[in-house]
């Protein structure tokens, strides 16, 4: 099977932007629970009408605040998904309760990579989760940033944590049509994920979104030799 990078589109904010995204090759979507700060927020019954109507070869990542396993469980059985992308560095012992609890949920931690600090946290959470996505929050500030900065962080920081991680990771912060192959140059991750990059005024630019895709896809066939198109296995799952 040709090796390829999968496509995370974040912030889908309506059923509308679900089906663009789709169309273009996105092979999963973020949709964004309460957050202190940052973009593309919206309510817990939007994400769920917005989930259930994806087909079924396309993956809904809830991105929840939440720290506690209760907290993340009832979050998610509020949105009614099978994917959880949970933005903070929680405490492992309460990834581990939450695998007990929901042992079908699939897990993805998000790891803000601030410095080279960030490779300590692989090993405290690797075991308890499926994949993870590295990203350029500053979950510390006195208001936490815990996604859609549009800040590129430390890459190579990044590719190391590629090369030690045994789950899938996924890069994000400050992706562009711009500097997307560059990214994947350098980091190789399993999977891209993407908000403000394809963006204008807040709302998803498909113009934007298919010269990113095509960027991907460009890369992708240098690397690797070829694609495999949007009809054929998609990956969209994590781990």
């Amino acid at each position: 099977m040709t090796m390829r990078t999968r496509i995370k589109i974040c912030c889908i904010s309506s059923s509308d932007e679900a089906e663009l995204a789709i169309r273009a090759g996105a092979d999963a979507l973020g949709l964004v629970g309460a957050m202190p700060s940052g973009p593309g927020v919206i309510e817990d019954d939007a994400i769920q009408a917005i989930a259930r109507d994806l087909p079924a070869a396309i993956s809904a990542f809830l991105l929840t605040q939440e720290c506690s396993a209760d907290a993340i469980m009832d979050h998610v059985s509020r949105c009614q998904v099978t994917t959880v992308q949970i933005v903070n560095h929680i405490a492992p012992r309460e990834l581990q309760r939450l695998r007990e609890g929901m042992p079908a949920l699939r897990i993805v931690q998000v790891i803000h990579v601030e410095g080279a600090d960030a490779l300590q946290l692989l090993g405290e959470y690797e075991e308890f989760v499926h994949s993870f996505l590295l990203d350029s929050g500053s979950p510390t500030a006195p208001i936490p940033l815990l996604g859609g900065t549009g800040r590129i962080h430390d890459w190579s920081v990044s590719a190391e944590f590629v090369r030690r991680s045994r789950r899938p990771v996924f890069l994000a912060g400050g992706l562009s049509p711009g500097n997307v192959a560059e990214a994947i140059r350098l980091v190789r991750p399993y999977g891209l994920d993407i908000c403000s990059g394809v963006r204008t005024a807040g709302r998803l630019d498909g113009v934007k979104l298919a010269s990113y895709i095509a960027a991907v896809q460009a890369r992708d066939a240098e690397l690797y030799g070829g694609t495999i198109g949007h009809a054929d296995e998609r990956g969209a799952s994590p781990g």
